[in-house]
């Protein structure tokens, strides 16, 4: 039976514009610049008079003075009809006052190019010391596929059978498993020393051979890798004192020659331009003990309306007849007014969000600014900045996990201001930073031959009035990458 009834639904949709701004606010500094520049490929409407000939008119889109609530309710507005106002985008005044409100003053010197070094790749460095040597074509090609199948670490981690089936099927070599082991050790004695290893355990043996072969110390060292592997890396110094009947002194000779060996030996010749470049959003001084924040000028782009298709738009809505091919034309042109003027409106409305959240966060961690005291960092959650700016928490966390800021003491996430309150046992709050500053000290004080495991570790923090527990410090100690007592013990 078919049953007919009403039923009221209350349901939030973003606008084109609202989900526009949304994108933009996720987007860091360093790649806002691509993103301006699709935009202005993709809309003829939109020009940056930065990129404009002396030739070119110039004219300046600057109905920018209404804020972000007003922002979203024009767009709603507008959305909803097809009428439009030719005075809309015709306004003509030469300030940009949202791009210029927010220089920090060293233009000059972020529009200065980064030099780039040229150096060679880890695979193009040994694709060289193979050249250099005269090779049969099928060793050559048997060479030229092991260095191909190396990983970013230097290791030669696939099969050898896998790789004489690649020559066979892709080059149609045929070779044998000991025509290619030939190959390999040949790459083996290549720099850096220890590459083509199979293992950690042919890496490290690769290079203490090339070492001085009649030194005692390297003929133990090569005696610990080969056969006692497992418990030098679990630290078991007292196994290996008494399985290769060395004293304390000996084990540490042996131990120290170990660890200055590298175990990616592929890491050492990386090009370090593949590295994300980090420019900070905001930027931090203390100007005598007073805070100034101020907005990377990257992120203020002197963006308008083009001035010819105002004057497009405006030939066309004075026409006196309008058939259907004209009406086409006044729309698109309309569309693309609209898409430029929304563009704008949103650079504008990221920028009074990326300052209004980071100000929050600057007064609210004042102290720390000011002397870098990890100490006199405030537990902070991000409803506590969205309070404060009254704005959402999605928003406040879109700023903080994709924003930099700059200080007189080093570059650092937004994000990396946030922590949790933990109770001491005079009913004050602090932030678990405080905690985690606490425990870098003890470990980095402690004695290494003995280091503080995490009972002992939780013992302190009680005399110092933190009641955590033993977990709890276990998980601030892994969140700080430091490892176990046991890893952390030295001879």
């Amino acid at each position: 039976m078919l049953k007919q009834h009403l039923q009221q639904k209350l349901l939030q949709k973003l606008s084109p514009q609202q989900i526009q701004f949304i994108k933009l606010l996720q987007v860091p500094t360093v790649a806002l610049d691509t993103r301006v520049k699709e935009e202005l490929e993709e809309n003829p409407a939109l020009e940056d008079p930065s990129l404009m000939t002396a030739d070119e008119p110039k004219g300046e889109y600057d109905d920018l003075n209404d804020g972000p609530d007003d922002y979203d309710k024009s767009s709603d507005d507008n959305s909803s009809t097809d009428e439009f106002n030719v005075d809309d985008y015709l306004q003509d005044d030469n300030t940009n006052d949202y791009s210029t409100n927010y220089n920090n003053g060293d233009d000059d010197e972020e529009k200065k190019e980064t030099p780039i070094a040229i150096e060679s790749t880890f695979f193009e460095s040994l694709q060289e010391q193979l050249d250099l040597i005269p090779l049969s074509d099928q060793d050559f090609i048997i060479g030229k596929q092991i260095i191909g199948s190396l990983d970013d670490d230097g290791y030669l981690r696939r099969p050898l059978s896998s790789m004489i089936d690649d020559l066979a099927f892709s080059q149609n070599v045929m070779v044998e498993e000991e025509d290619v082991l030939e190959m390999l050790r040949l790459i083996q004695s290549f720099d850096p020393p220890g590459i083509g290893a199979r293992d950690l355990k042919e890496c490290l043996l690769i290079q203490l051979k090339r070492k001085d072969a009649g030194n005692p110390i390297i003929i133990k060292a090569m005696n610990v890798v080969e056969n006692y592997l497992d418990e030098f890396t679990r630290k078991h110094y007292d196994k290996l004192e008494k399985s290769l009947g060395l004293d304390s002194e000996e084990l540490k000779e042996v131990v120290n020659e170990i660890l200055r060996l590298n175990p990616k030996p592929g890491d050492a010749n990386q090009v370090t331009t593949k590295q994300m470049q980090i420019i900070p959003d905001f930027h931090i001084s203390n100007n005598d003990n007073v805070l100034i924040l101020t907005l990377n000028s990257k992120n203020a782009p002197e963006l308008k309306v083009s001035r010819s298709y105002q004057e497009m738009f405006e030939h066309y809505d004075k026409a006196s007849s309008k058939d259907k091919k004209l009406k086409e034309a006044v729309q698109f042109v309309k569309q693309k007014l609209d898409s430029a003027k929304w563009f704008i409106d949103a650079i504008k409305q990221r920028q009074q969000t990326l300052l209004k959240t980071m100000n929050a966060i600057m007064h609210y961690q004042y102290e720390y600014f000011l002397t870098a005291d990890e100490r006199k960092m405030r537990p902070m959650i991000l409803k506590d900045i969205a309070d404060k700016i009254d704005m959402d928490i999605s928003t406040v966390s879109r700023v903080a996990n994709s924003k930099y800021v700059q200080t007189e003491f080093g570059t650092f996430l937004l994000k990396s201001f946030f922590s949790e309150a933990i109770q001491t046992e005079n009913g004050e709050e602090v932030s678990n930073k405080e905690v985690k500053k606490i425990l870098e000290d003890c470990i980095g004080n402690e004695d290494k031959r003995k280091p503080l495991a995490d009972e002992k570790l939780t013992d302190i923090l009680k005399e110092r009035g933190y009641n955590i527990a033993r977990r709890t410090v276990a998980k601030y100690r892994e969140q700080m990458n430091i490892p176990v007592a046991r890893l952390r013990k030295e001879l």
